[in-house]
């Protein structure tokens, strides 16, 4: 038998956190001297406690752990615990790394203003193109609500275009539809060279957009409100309004989302 001492050790735990559990029935100890009150544990208890921290490191209460363990969940159960608390906190994690990005944003917009690069805005004419597309609701304009849509969308677009044998002819568009209730449909479209048909995503023709502010953005679209901001400095400057909300056009989407480039397309009409 292991000292409560020797046993944490092995277990990389406290001593503190094994008298804790033997107070509230989680593990109690192999055997306590009843003259001095030492605690020893066998070797084997490390298995229950090895699933003691793995289940409460996935985010349950001691509580829930002592119902979990007295239920005997197995090792293959137990993996897909861990599975799926990998995927919320990757979850989580992705989207606090966009919020962080946009935040970052705001903050070079703030330092920025004043100098705004109006200069890059070019006002232009957006052909019809015709397009496979897919939509979904997002619960919001905000980045942080529009990529987790989009990006799916964009991937099974892709799955399905290929399952159909239909090449893509040309970068890759969002555009989005503010619904009343402040939700937006995102929708994903890549441009191709059919006609409408028994497909399992829309084939449709994107109307032409007769006067187009645009500019081009650099990076994540998390990290894009400075942008927005020079064209909306642009449009006001110039005595124009927008009229709906912006295109999107992948021109360039490697691995690393900080070499982005996309090109913001607003259509405007003069005041």
């Amino acid at each position: 038998m292991f000292s409560i001492g020797e046993f944490a050790r092995l277990g990389l735990v406290s001593v503190r956190m094994l008298r804790h559990y033997d107070a509230i029935g989680l593990l109690r100890p192999a055997h306590v001297d009843p003259v001095s009150g030492y605690r020893s544990y066998q070797a084997e208890q490390l298995a229950r406690l090895h699933r003691i921290v793995a289940i409460k490191d996935l985010g349950f209460t001691l509580e829930q752990v002592r119902t979990i363990l007295d239920e005997q969940v197995g090792t293959e159960e137990l993996h897909g615990m861990v599975r799926l608390r990998r995927a919320e906190l990757e979850a989580r994690i992705s989207a606090d790394l966009a919020r962080l990005r946009s935040v970052e944003a705001r903050l070079r917009t703030i330092e920025t203003e004043g100098h705004m690069r109006t200069a890059e805005v070019v006002l232009k004419k957006v052909p019809r193109v015709r397009v496979a597309q897919l939509a979904a609701r997002a619960a919001s304009y905000e980045p942080e609500d529009i990529g987790p849509v989009l990006v799916p969308l964009f991937d099974e677009l892709c799955r399905r275009l290929e399952a159909a044998c239909v090449r893509i002819a040309g970068p890759g568009i969002a555009h989005y539809l503010q619904e009343e209730d402040g939700s937006v449909m995102a929708h994903a479209c890549l441009p191709v060279n059919v006609r409408p048909g028994a497909y399992d995503f829309d084939v449709v023709d994107l109307p032409a957009i007769e006067t187009a502010a645009t500019i081009i953005h650099r990076g994540s679209m998390d990290a894009a409100w400075s942008t927005f901001q020079v064209l909306a400095h642009w449009i006001e400057e110039h005595g124009y309004r927008s009229r709906a909300l912006a295109r999107e056009i992948s021109l360039h989407v490697p691995c690393d989302i900080d070499a982005w480039v996309t090109e913001l397309q607003i259509e405007v009409i003069p005041c």
